[in-house]
């Protein structure tokens, strides 16, 4: 217990550096999950803009990408990582790896809550007129919204999750200081500190989005 109390200052930030990861990696995956997830949906068979090659092309980078377990994801990407942070390890390259991983486990996620769409819906509002794009932003992701917001706070957990891997890598945070100051120390309550803090995290994340949710589905 002495342990423990002698890091706090160690333990506040590193929560505030998974907190910044993993902000900051459900934004850019965010978007790039919605971006790769909508691309799926719009271009597959009979769809608003069916177009076969690129959904073939897209499906095969999600099927490809998303099974391969983050740890070694995590160093396949290191040369890419490097050369767009200009660095291999540290926040910034654990952001970006864990962004593009991200994307693609998102993008699926995103193609599946868009196909709950009631395609009667899509079909009334190209009956008056709407084009494709106002269809997406008043139509597809209004409609889709709720389990869009239960999906993404899926993810979050996931992103915690990757965030505590990437502290084998030199990546800040609780996993890195579960990893140095607990496990490699021997001190197992410093380790159980993280881990509860990490349990806190998850459990308010996911009762927020379960209210949104709630929200966007009652309106």
């Amino acid at each position: 217990m002495d342990a423990l109390t002698n890091l706090l200052p160690e333990l506040w930030t590193a929560t505030g550096e998974t907190l910044y990861i993993v902000a900051a990696t459900l934004f850019f995956g965010g978007i790039g999950g919605l971006i790769v997830g909508l691309g799926l949906y719009l271009t597959r068979g009979g769809s608003i803009l069916d177009n076969k090659p690129i959904f073939v092309v897209l499906n095969v980078l999600v099927n490809v990408i998303r099974p391969i377990p983050f740890i070694i994801f995590l160093a396949a990407a290191q040369p890419l990582a490097r050369a767009v942070t200009g660095s291999g390890i540290g926040n910034d390259a654990i952001i970006f790896t864990i962004s593009l991983a991200a994307s693609f486990a998102m993008a699926r996620i995103v193609e599946q809550n868009l196909l709950t769409v009631t395609p009667g819906v899509i079909d009334a509002a190209r009956s008056v007129g709407a084009g494709p794009v106002r269809i997406i932003f008043t139509v597809l992701l209004p409609e889709a919204l709720g389990p869009l917001i239960l999906g993404f706070t899926f993810i979050f957990v996931a992103l915690v999750d990757m965030s505590a891997v990437a502290g084998f890598v030199g990546g800040g945070g609780l996993g890195n200081f579960a990893l140095q100051y607990g496990y490699r120390q021997y001190e197992p309550v410093v380790t159980w500190a993280a881990v509860l803090l990490i349990i806190v995290l998850v459990q308010l994340v996911q009762f927020f989005g379960n209210y949104l949710a709630r929200k966007a589905l009652r309106r």
